[in-house]
């Protein structure tokens, strides 16, 4: 739903979505093996033209820092301009991002309102652009948690998604 939106509402003419073996400021006990996350991805997306699945993180250094993975996309790629799009959840740790200051400096960041979340002075930096869409209360957390407690999600996730989740039995006790 975030994706649609900010493809509809934004100047971005192709959205990527790049799967990240590994988080550096998250724990990685919760993660499915990345072969797994990219092909819900891909199901996801379907033949939608607009989205576009990315395993390059799985081929860097790791940890995955957004810094590197968007000078290596930048120069692989040198007459596309690269937007990252977050939450505003990535607010009180984005200072901890890996060269974040000069992340603001050569990437715009476009941010999606999240329920809860309090202002904050980067929501005023040039390369931030804050969006005011609407906000759904739905994480993948919450949608981990309620597949662990035998719930139906079936209407969170794209239905390709949802099959392939129930065959596999992920995230069930």
């Amino acid at each position: 739903m975030i994706a649609n939106y900010m493809y509809e509402y934004s100047d971005i003419e192709e959205l990527w979505f790049v799967v990240s073996p590994h988080n550096p400021l998250k724990e990685r006990t919760t993660l499915l093996p990345d072969h797994q996350r990219l092909e819900m991805v891909n199901l996801a997306i379907g033949d939608d033209v607009r989205f576009r699945s990315s395993d390059i993180e799985f081929r860097l250094a790791k940890p995955s820092y957004t810094i590197d993975t968007l000078t290596y996309l930048q120069e692989k790629f040198p007459g596309r301009e690269f937007i990252l799009i977050s939450g505003t959840d990535i607010f009180p740790t984005f200072h901890k991002w890996k060269n974040w200051v000069t992340l603001l400096e050569f990437y715009k960041l476009y941010v999606y309102p999240r329920p809860g979340s309090q202002d904050h002075e980067l929501t005023r930096h040039p390369s931030i652009r804050m969006f005011s869409a609407p906000q759904v209360e739905i994480s993948s957390s919450f949608i981990r948690q309620a597949i662990n407690e035998g719930r139906n999600v079936s209407h969170f996730v794209p239905e390709k998604v949802w099959k392939y989740i129930k065959e596999m039995h992920f995230y069930e006790n």
